[in-house]
Formats: structure tokens, C-alpha cells, sequence
């Protein structure tokens, strides 16, 4: 049974290998007695596994499959359930083993009999359910099946479709309820006074409904109507937040920040598990003022839609998005989000070890009309290059929007050149909020720094303070986390006085104070 066992699957069942076998045995034993008997049984023991084996590469069943998931897009650690339904397009008899491939991360993929005893139709249904603890999109499919011929003596396996993509979404952490609204309240509703005392001309007016003060009647247009008809001196609007995202490779490439690629998980990635920490929070601050009605604007660095680059975006040029199927867009587009920018060391050293020796010799690839996966800003918009991070791009896009709502930025390590380039985007924003994802401080630099001389900290250290007192001093409500931070804990930090300040900033811009540029 052991050689048995070391033959190849992909040509002959144990069966067929048999008869090959009692061929050989025949026509040796036909060449020792001399038996024409013999050497025709041996004869006929090679033809017929021969003749199995060219039936099932020659005369190949056709299949069509339709695969559904449900939910369509999953968010990550919660089950989808898979519906298979395999319909037989050419006649053809015999049962046929079918296994659906999938991801490593996904476990053994699920094996069944075709057709199944509950088919209907010609048409068997299968069902089953996968979980993925990671975000991205994942290839289900292809159903590979394997056939027989009727005698079992040849084996055939082909895949019968092509797969499907899954879309898993990074769940949403539910934040606590902050001031971050400001004047427009919790449910995102805010009233605009016309003037303070309007004019006849300028006043709204509305057919009286039951419960209106009567101090609210406006009598002349009573008296034109021969209705009652009261003052409607307040207009509500919706309220507007701007996020931007940042997803630079340089932010997010140092320290125990570094990036990695998830390529071995399946979902070949570029991320890190400071950018993981972000489009975290993304998703549930989007979340958060989604329900709250807020209409939202997603930018990145280089202030065009944060999505441009994103394989699972639904519309990757879209960066403003209201309700729900605003927020499922947003939802989609961070699946597969991933960091980019110029080529690192990290990524040929990354490829060599995965390739063979020689791809670590290869010179990078040119830079084409299509960007790849590790482009920067200038292959995406032309004349940009690297250096025009928080530029007048970014700048242009805030202006059009400005006082509209909050604006919040998401980003990695920030140089102080970048901090001071980005600083005057807070007149922009009614409010603006800032969290900045570093690399957290080594236990040996924590026990070594004396607190009481601040010039004892590391480089690093300071230079994060710098971008940080820079912000500040630019209107932005900031806090510095890594990521081992509870984000809730970083949302709330916004409450814990900063609010204040920021409101007083946006109130200097109301006054006209000049936005510095």
C-alpha cells in the first residue's frame, strides 16, 4: 500500500494503477510461457486505463456556478455566510467530488458531493460560513472538481469558475458622545440665524401649525394670506466634517511602526500596525458622525480623495459621501486601503526573501502611466512630487468647505517641515483635531530620561513634542497615541479641556482674522 500511496493522484485512481500493474505482470508472464492469451490480456489491462485517462482530459463535464455572500461586504471578525448553487451544463452521469479553494487564513476548504441529495432542478445549493480577523479582500473560489471516468480508473481535476471577491471592512469601535459637534449639538443639527432683527423682506414665514407660540405670528402675512402665518427665522443645514487620511509609506515606515506586508496572510497588503490603528479609526469616527447626520469629506495627504488608490473603493474618485450608502462607500473603500508612496528598502528586501536570489538584483520598476502599489503623489497627479504634502491642494479643497464642521486628521510621524506646512489648515475647520500615531517610547529610554531636564530626552522624543506644540500652536486640538492606545481613551482626550481652545480659535477666524497660508 505504501507505493500505492506514492503514485500520482492526478492520473490514476488505486484501481487504475491495478490494472497498469496486472498489465505488466501479464506481459511478463506471457513473455516466459509464451501464452498469446496472456499477451493479449496484458495488452487490453494497458489499453483500458489509457482510454479512461484520454476520456476525462478530452471529454470534460461543464459546470456553472453561482456564488452569493451574505452580507455582501463583512466587517472583520464577523461571519458571512457563502451560498454555492452548481448546475451541470452538459449531460454527463456519475457523482463528481467538488472543494471550494480558498485563503489559508480561511482554514480547510469545504469539500462536497456532486450532485447533492437535496438537488432540484439540477441545480445542488450548498452553504457555509467564514470569518476573517483581518481586513482586505479575499479571493473565494475557484470550485475545483475532480472526475472520473465511469469505471473510476482515471482522475481529472480542473476548476469549474473563477472565484469571487470578499470584501471584509474594519469594524467600527463605538466612541463615547464628545463635544466635538460644538455649537451644532449631538444630532448634528444646527440652527442659522438669518440676522438678528430681519426685515419684513427677508423673513420666512409658515402656515401656523398647532403648538407654535403665538408671539412667532407675523400679522402682515396673516393679513395677506387670510391664514395664520408665523415667523420661520431659523434654517437648518447640514452639518459637514472633513477627515484627512493620511497613508504615506514614510509616515508609517519606522520604529515598531514598521511596515509590513500581510502578502503571507493572503491579503497582500502593505500596512503597518500604526496605519491598521488609523483606518480603525477612520471607520468609526466616520461611524460616529454618520449617525449624527454629518455629511463627510475624505482627503489625503496630498488633498485629493483619500480612495484614489484603494483596489476595493467603489468609486476610488468620489471623496464626499452622506448616509448610509455614503458610509458603506467609506466602509469599502478602507477594506483595502494600504500605504504608499516611493519604494522603501524594506519592499525589494521584503520580495527577495519571497522570490528567488535573483529578484534582489532587480532594479525597481519605471514608473508608468498606471500608479502601482507603492506610488507616490507624483505619479498619481502628474506635476506633484513627494515634497507637496499639505500643500495648497489640500489647502484649496479646506477653503471651499470652510467652517462647514469639524476637521479631523489622522496621521502617522510628521516631520516638523510637514507640522508647520499643515498648521494653517486649522482656520478651515469650525473645530480641528489632530491625533498623531507615533512609535511608543522603549522601556529603557523611559527609565534613562530624567524628567526634570527636558534636554535628556532623545531626538525623537523632542521632535515629536516640536510637531505637536506646532499644531497647537496652529489651532489644532491634538493628542499623540500609539498603537497600543484604546481608541476610545484618544477620543476622549478631545474633551478633556482642549475644546476651548479650539472653539476660540474658529471663533478669531468668524471675527476675520486672516488664515495664514
Amino acid at each position: 500500500m505504501a507505493l500505492v500511496d506514492r503514485l500520482p493522484k492526478h492520473l490514476f485512481t488505486s484501481r487504475g494503477w491495478g490494472l497498469l500493474a496486472a498489465g505488466v505482470v501479464s506481459l511478463v508472464c506471457a513473455y516466459i510461457m509464451g501464452r498469446r492469451d496472456l499477451l493479449t490480456l496484458a495488452v487490453f489491462l494497458f489499453i483500458l486505463p489509457l482510454v479512461a485517462l484520454a476520456g476525462v482530459r478530452v471529454l470534460k463535464p461543464k459546470f456553472q456556478v453561482y456564488r452569493e455572500f451574505n452580507p455582501s461586504t463583512v466587517e472583520t471578525s464577523t461571519a458571512t455566510t457563502v451560498r454555492l448553487a452548481v448546475a451541470r451544463s452538459t449531460f454527463s452521469t456519475g457523482h463528481v467530488i467538488m472543494e471550494e479553494q480558498l485563503p489559508p487564513r480561511f482554514g480547510d476548504p469545504p469539500a462536497f458531493r456532486f450532485p447533492a441529495r437535496s438537488a432540484t432542478g439540477g441545480t445542488s445549493r450548498y452553504e457555509y460560513h467564514l470569518r476573517s480577523g483581518k481586513r482586505g479582500q479575499f479571493r473565494i473560489g475557484p470550485v475545483t472538481a475532480e472526475f472520473s471516468d465511469p469505471f473510476g480508473l482515471s482522475l481529472r481535476r480542473h476548476a469549474i469558475d473563477d472565484g469571487d471577491l470578499l470584501t471584509v471592512t474594519p469594524a467600527a469601535v463605538e466612541l463615547p458622545v464628545t463635544g466635538l459637534a460644538g455649537a451644532r449639538g449631538n444630532d448634528g443639527v444646527t440652527a442659522t440665524r438669518i440676522r438678528a432683527n430681519p426685515s419684513d423682506d427677508d423673513i420666512m414665514t409658515r402656515e401656523y401649525r398647532h403648538g407654535d407660540p403665538m408671539r412667532r405670528v407675523h400679522w402682515p402675512a396673516t393679513a395677506r394670506h387670510g391664514q395664520l402665518m408665523v415667523r420661520q427665522e431659523e434654517s437648518v443645514t447640514t452639518p459637514e466634517a472633513t477627515i484627512i487620511l493620511d497613508q504615506r509609506f514614510a509616515a508609517f515606515a519606522s520604529g515598531s511602526g514598521s511596515v509590513f506586508s500581510s502578502h503571507d496572510d493572503d491579503s497582500d497588503l502593505v500596512t503597518s500596525p500604526n496605519f491598521e490603528w488609523v483606518v480603525t479609526a477612520a471607520m468609526s469616527i466616520s461611524a460616529h458622525l454618520a449617525e449624527r447626520n454629518y455629511s463627510l469629506r475624505v482627503l489625503d495627504a496630498f488633498g485629493s480623495p483619500a480612495f484614489i488608490r484603494s483596489p476595493s473603493a467603489p468609486d476610488p474618485g468620489v471623496e464626499e459621501f452622506s448616509g448610509v450608502a455614503g458610509l458603506h462607500a467609506i466602509a469599502e473603500g478602507l477594506a483595502a486601503i494600504e500605504l504608499s508612496g516611493p519604494k522603501h528598502h524594506w519592499v525589494d528586501h521584503h520580495r527577495a526573501g519571497e522570490n528567488s536570489p535573483e529578484h534582489s538584483r532587480r532594479t525597481p520598476e519605471p514608473s508608468g502611466s498606471m500608479p502601482n502599489r507603492f506610488t507616490g503623489a507624483s505619479e498619481v497627479h502628474g506635476q506633484e512630487n513627494v515634497d507637496s504634502v499639505f500643500d495648497d491642494r489640500l489647502m484649496d479643497k479646506l477653503a471651499a468647505h470652510r467652517l462647514r464642521g469639524p476637521l479631523l486628521a489622522l496621521l502617522g510621524n510628521l516631520t516638523l517641515a510637514e507640522a508647520k506646512a499643515l498648521a494653517p489648515a486649522a482656520g478651515y475647520g469650525a473645530n480641528a483635531f489632530a491625533i498623531v500615531v507615533t512609535d511608543p517610547q522603549s522601556s529603557t529610554e523611559s527609565r534613562n530620561h530624567d524628567f526634570r531636564n527636558p534636554d535628556s530626552r532623545n531626538p525623537d522624543s523632542r521632535n515629536k513634542d516640536d510637531v505637536l506644540e506646532t499644531l497647537r500652536q496652529g489651532g489644532w486640538k491634538t493628542v499623540s497615541v500609539t498603537s497600543k492606545t484604546p481608541l476610545t481613551a484618544a477620543w476622549s482626550a478631545f474633551d478633556e479641556g482642549g475644546l476651548l481652545v479650539a472653539a476660540s480659535a474658529a471663533m478669531d477666524v468668524r471675527r476675520g482674522a486672516a488664515v495664514p497660508r
